[in-house]
């Protein structure tokens, strides 16, 4: 018999399904149209009748092993494939953070690993980088830990890392490639990207948006002294609470869904009454009593707490406008007793 190097592709398959036995074969139909299936049928059938050398079953199992190895570890099927395979065996919640930590392995992108840090380790780390540098590091992070980072930054840098996250528009690659190859070296291996816009006005605003009170005014007083055109138009971008009220009612009702009661009544604390009076038009009036009474009964309350809530309920309309399934109709500290 030919060795495998002469051999076409369906004979090297048939050797190899042969090889492997019958479950292994099995997976590999399922996965195969019918014209390919009868190819490889009778490609198999015609080797009953001859002896394979085992040096050529080796050369074809070898071929088999090399081409595997080329093969780029997870692909996109691959990942689904996990994904529906955990939410079986564990449930959607339990299977859930599994399949971020795997993506997160599984990311090449310029600064992947600066995502698994600490937030704490990060800050220290970035403290005595140049402010573009940290610009072009948390433009690169998801909003909420670019967030975490600039609140823990000096003030007198929060602004001035703000402007530049703004202004950073088209990052050539190449300096990108370069900054990314420094930081390997110091976090472990990351990977690199090509060319793309990085923050801008949105990005900064959707930033903004995760930070406490306090530390959101002093940006802002710092960067009006700078650019307060800028200011203003970050400013415009943001989504508040109180921005709720531009929501049409359907949209309401299903915020109100995915919300909890607590994280309502604590919302409501410093809400203008406006707000108060579309949210409690869109619930039944059984309810909206009894949100009335628990607001009532309700003592002293942190401001921290009431804007943690608030926070939590900004999430949960974003989340729900990136679905599509709400419209926004209008532009987006310490422990006070209110």
């Amino acid at each position: 018999m030919a060795t495998s190097s002469k051999m076409d592709g369906i004979k090297k398959a048939a050797i190899l399904l042969m090889t492997m036995g019958d479950n292994f074969m099995k997976e590999v139909f399922k996965g195969l149209s019918d014209n390919e299936i009868e190819l490889l049928g009778k490609s198999m059938s015609g080797l009953e009748s001859v002896t394979v050398p085992i040096a050529t079953v080796n050369e074809v199992m070898d071929e088999f092993k090399k081409k595997c190895s080329e093969i780029s570890g997870i692909t996109g099927k691959g990942v689904e494939a996990i994904k529906n395979t955990l939410i079986e065996a564990l449930g959607e919640e339990r299977a859930r953070p599994i399949m971020e930590t795997i993506s997160l392995a599984s990311d090449k992108s310029a600064f992947s690993t600066l995502r698994q840090v600490d937030t704490s380790i990060l800050v220290d780390y970035l403290k005595g980088e140049h402010p573009q540098t940290i610009a072009l590091v948390l433009a690169h992070l998801e909003y909420s830990k670019a967030a975490q980072v600039l609140a823990n930054m000096p003030e007198n840098l929060q602004s001035e890392i703000v402007l530049r996250i703004t202004n950073l528009g088209m990052v050539p690659s190449e300096v990108i490639d370069e900054l990314d190859d420094v930081l390997r070296k110091e976090i472990k291996s990351m990977g690199s990207t090509d060319s793309k816009k990085l923050g801008g006005v949105e990005a900064v605003a959707e930033i903004m948006n995760q930070l406490d009170t306090n530390t959101e005014n002093n940006i802002f007083s710092s960067l009006e002294e700078v650019d307060a055109d800028l200011a203003e138009q970050i400013r415009e971008k943001m989504f508040v609470f109180e921005d709720i009220i531009n929501i049409d009612n359907r949209g309401i009702q299903a915020i109100l869904k995915e919300i909890t009661n607590e994280d309502l009544i604590l919302a409501l604390k410093t809400a203008s009454e406006p707000l108060k009076e579309k949210i409690l038009s869109n619930m039944s009036s059984r309810a909206s009593e009894m949100l009335m009474e628990d607001m009532e009964a309700m003592g002293p309350v942190k401001l921290s707490d009431v804007e943690s809530a608030q926070q939590s309920i900004v999430r949960v309309v974003r989340k729900l406008e990136a679905a599509g399934k709400i419209v926004i109709g209008g532009k987006g500290g310490g422990d006070v007793l209110v």
